[in-house]
Parts: C-alpha cells; structure tokens; sequence
C-alpha cells in the first residue's frame, strides 16, 4: 500500500495511468496518479456504494499548496465527498457555469422571467465570459478563486455614457452595484450546494459576503412643496408618472409595469405584481388617489400601461431618467433628484408621519430591516414625543 502522505514516498512511486489507490474505509479510496516522473501529480477519489456500483472524482493537483500539505487537503476534499455520497448526494461533475444556469432555469420557474432574466444578464456579463472561473467545477473552487473574480469584477468600471466622438464616458462600481452582483453568484452557488452538487460552501461563504452599508442612506429628499414643484415643471407625461411615485411608495420600475387590469376600480385595490420582491401585493388606495387611477385608466385595454410616454409606449430608467433631470434643473432643484428620490421622500413621508414600519414596509414592497436600516433613525422625534407623554 502507497504511503501517499509522505512527500518523498510519492516522489518515488512509478508513473503510470492509472492511480495508486490507498484504503481510507471500506468502498472509499484516496488516489495520486502521476503521468511522468517530473508531474505534480493528481489527486483522486473512488467510492463503491452498497449495489456495487462505482464512482470516481477528481481533485486536481493543488499546485498551489506546500507538498507536505496536499495529502491532508486531498484526504479531507475526499472524506467530504464519501460523506456527500453517504447522504444520497449526486457524483456528477457541475461547472460553475452549469450551476448558473441551472439556478436561472429554477427562478425562471418559480419567480417568473424578469428576475430570471436580471439573473442571466449578470451571469452572462460577470460569471460566463470569465472561461476559468466559468468552467471550473464547483468541487475545485476554492476562496482564493472566488476572492480573485470578485476583486477583478468590483475594479471594472462602469460605462455611463458616451461622449460626441463616442468614447465611453465610465465611473468606479459602487459598492452597492457589486453586492448585487455577488448576491446573483452566491444564490446560485447555495442552490447547487443545496441541490447537492457541490460537498461544501466554504469557498464562497465568506468569500462572497456583502459589504456592509453598501447602500448607504437616501440623502436626498423633496418634501410636498418640492414634489409639486418638480411635477408644475416637468412634462405632460412624466408629470402624470411623477405624480403617480408621489402617490403610492412604489419602485419606479413597478409603477411603469403596472397596467389597466391591476386596477380594481370597484375596490379601489391596486396590485403590484412585477416588483424587486418577486411576488402580487395588494394595496387599498385612498379615494383620491383611486379617482387619479380611475382616470387614467378610463377607455383603456386592459393590458395597457397606466403611466405611459406622449407616444403610449410604457416607461423604462432610460426613458424617464433625462425628462426628470430636466424637470429638476427647471425647478431649481438639486441635480441629483431621481426617480428614486420620488419613492425615498414618499417613504420618509410615512415615517415621520407616524405610520407604523411593518405597514410602511408591506406598502413598499420591502423588509422592516430594510426600512429599520435607513428610515428608523427618523423615529427619534416620535420617541421623543412618546415619552414626554409618559411625564407625571
């Protein structure tokens, strides 16, 4: 029997294809075959199950180690794969790029085709062109390569714009930017670990978490008078959808997808169902707000958007991005006013206002954490007020 975690005894062993197989337990067996004298070597496993049937996976050579340590790393990857097998896991060999594909597949399915297709865009564009981390299988990822993907894509800048002689006018990626894009990779790396593909997530565990207050708080913030001033100054089109952002705390993007048929006019009930959260909720609109909906909806299909463009077509970020920039710099207002600023100035409305965070958050689409995080620091003055009132 091969003595394979002693250096120089694998430094002697004949080359040749086929591996000196060393007897971990019963049906499992570590292997290292080397192919010529000079060759690092490669470490393999064999695993018999209890119908007889036989299967084997490679691990590589980890040339990146100290050869005084790869017979333990080679010995534990080994363990974890038998235990993998034990526990009714799958032996197939799944790329990086197999993983992804099959998470977009299972969101496709469950959660419909925007965010599978959000999902397919990042991979296509982060994950599918880098060919060393795409086909690499997931049993041979390791922190160091999930690590160095990460770096390379957070140092990628963004292309903004082009200037007249169209030279790509780019900034730095947020923070904020690269979260979302890790959190896409991770998910569809836990959803092959838990589909059992893959023996362990220590590669990307630690090595794919978020940074922390990447997002940041919304600094800037219209209040009434501001809002009705960006509306006064903006175009008959965005006008109506300013005033719709104004009205319900929606993300722009759900409030352009909403059409004739998610209105209840009878109930005044509105359903969001293309949203960031994947999933229909409904909200009870107050009377006036309902007779706004009313209107716009009045002698429209049923499939036609309730906020549309002068040429009917629906709104998208790149469509009303430019009209607000403008409505903002005709209002005297500061240049960096989104459609965003819209939802976040609505929300803080909420929030002073004294509406509970639970029912803020339902309304707008998102957690009480997420609120928590950058709204509750404006319930000081509420806890203020409350115990003053507690004074005898």
């Amino acid at each position: 029997m091969p003595a394979l975690g002693v250096v120089q005894a694998r430094d002697k062993l004949k080359p040749q294809h086929e591996p000196h197989w060393l007897k971990l337990s019963n049906g499992c067996y570590l292997g290292f075959r080397k192919m010529t004298p000079t060759s690092t070597g490669t470490w393999l496993a064999r695993f018999r199950d209890d119908k007889g049937k036989q299967q084997k996976r490679s691990f590589g050579e980890y040339a990146e180690m100290p050869p005084s340590q790869r017979y333990d790393t080679a010995k534990r990857a080994a363990e974890q794969w038998f235990a993998h097998l034990g526990k009714g896991g799958t032996a197939e060999s799944v790329t990086v790029r197999t993983a992804c594909e099959r998470y977009v597949k299972h969101v496709r399915s469950t959660r419909g085709d925007k965010p599978a297709d959000d999902l397919d865009m990042r991979f296509k564009r982060w994950v599918f062109c880098n060919k060393n981390l795409a086909a690499l299988d997931l049993e041979k990822l390791n922190k160091t390569r999930i690590e160095t993907w990460r770096n390379e894509m957070a140092k990628t800048p963004v292309v903004v714009n082009r200037d007249k002689r169209d030279t790509p006018i780019t900034r730095p990626r947020s923070a904020a930017s690269v979260n979302r894009d890790i959190a896409a990779l991770r998910a569809a790396l836990n959803f092959a670990h838990d589909a059992g593909s893959v023996t362990t997530d220590m590669a990307w565990r630690v090595a794919l978490r978020p940074s922390k207050n990447a997002d940041g708080r919304r600094d800037v913030f219209l209040d009434r008078d501001q809002r009705r001033s960006l509306i006064k100054h903006a175009a008959q089109d965005v006008a109506i959808f300013l005033r719709g952002l104004s009205s319900v705390p929606l993300r722009p993007g759900a409030l352009a997808a909403l059409t004739v048929e998610k209105f209840d006019l009878r109930l005044s009930v509105l359903t969001i169902g293309k949203d960031k959260a994947g999933r229909d909720r409904k909200i009870k609109l107050p009377e006036a707000t309902a007779s706004e909906f009313a209107d716009l909806c009045r002698d429209r299909l049923a499939l036609s958007p309730i906020f549309c463009r002068a040429d009917s077509k629906a709104w998208n970020k790149d469509s009303w991005k430019g009209p607000i920039k403008e409505a903002a710099a005709a209002a005297d207002l500061s240049s960096n006013v989104t459609a965003y600023t819209i939802r976040h100035s609505v929300i803080t409305d909420l929030v002073t206002g004294g509406l509970d965070l639970l029912t803020v958050a339902q309304l707008s689409g998102t957690s009480v954490a997420m609120i928590e995080r950058h709204y509750g620091h404006l319930r000081a003055d509420h806890a203020a007020a409350a115990l003053a009132r507690l004074t005898l």
